[in-house]
């Protein structure tokens, strides 16, 4: 079974829900894939208040962030995959066939202006707001895609699109893009795992998805 080691940071008090999704998501489709720990860089935030209530492995990760302390707790945890669940710290040395992010917009709309450095959470979820506002786009949503040196730049494989409904708060296209990311990242991240969708690591045009899934870049 595929062992997936997952990051994330956890940076407000009650984070890492979406690790905790995954880790139950798992253990109820057994054979799926297995959770062998998380990394954080908050040492007791919520991701380590979840990873010890599942009895996940926790490891704690001050920095310096290069490629040799990725390398040595990626080496050390035994992971085939490398799962990013709101990590807010670039990654370096990890293999980019086997490492991919979630990010709550979509990365391939307003020439990717949803997605980069600094471009995370409540800040991600202002832009599509104000966009959305502004009728730049009609739909919102999360996408997945694997993970390069440059933030939110790597190809990305799968995108969920939620139709803007006028009147729609800004409260609720939070809640409706949550709740995506928390029905689809294990369904996606078992198809990464199990070799449905795949990439060379070099030439974006070699990621293959499944019919009837998004595949970007078009």
């Amino acid at each position: 079974m595929p062992k997936v080691l997952i990051f994330a940071s956890g940076s407000r008090e009650g984070g890492g829900s979406g690790f905790q999704n995954l880790v139950e998501w798992s253990r109820a489709n057994v054979g799926s894939f297995e959770i062998v720990g998380v990394v954080s860089n908050n040492e007791n935030g919520g991701v380590r208040q979840k990873a010890d209530a599942l009895g996940v492995s926790f490891t704690y990760f001050a920095g310096p962030f290069e490629a040799e302390q990725y390398q040595k707790i990626a080496r050390e945890s035994g992971a085939d995959f490398f799962a990013l669940s709101g990590w807010l710290k670039m990654v370096k040395g990890l293999d980019a066939k086997k490492t991919f992010n979630i990010h709550p917009g979509l990365l391939s709309v307003l020439g990717g202006r949803l997605g980069g450095e600094n471009m995370w959470g409540a800040r991600v979820l202002d832009a599509t707001y104000e966009a959305l506002q502004k009728g730049e786009m009609s739909e919102f949503g999360v996408s997945m895609h694997f993970v390069t040196d440059e933030y939110d730049r790597g190809p990305v494989f799968f995108e969920y699109r939620i139709p803007y409904r006028a009147g729609m708060t800004k409260e609720e296209v939070g809640e409706a893009t949550h709740k995506a990311e928390h029905e689809w990242q294990p369904k996606i991240t078992r198809m990464v795992v199990s070799g449905e969708i795949s990439w060379d690591g070099v030439n974006p045009k070699s990621v293959t998805v499944p019919a009837g899934y998004e595949f970007l870049p078009k």
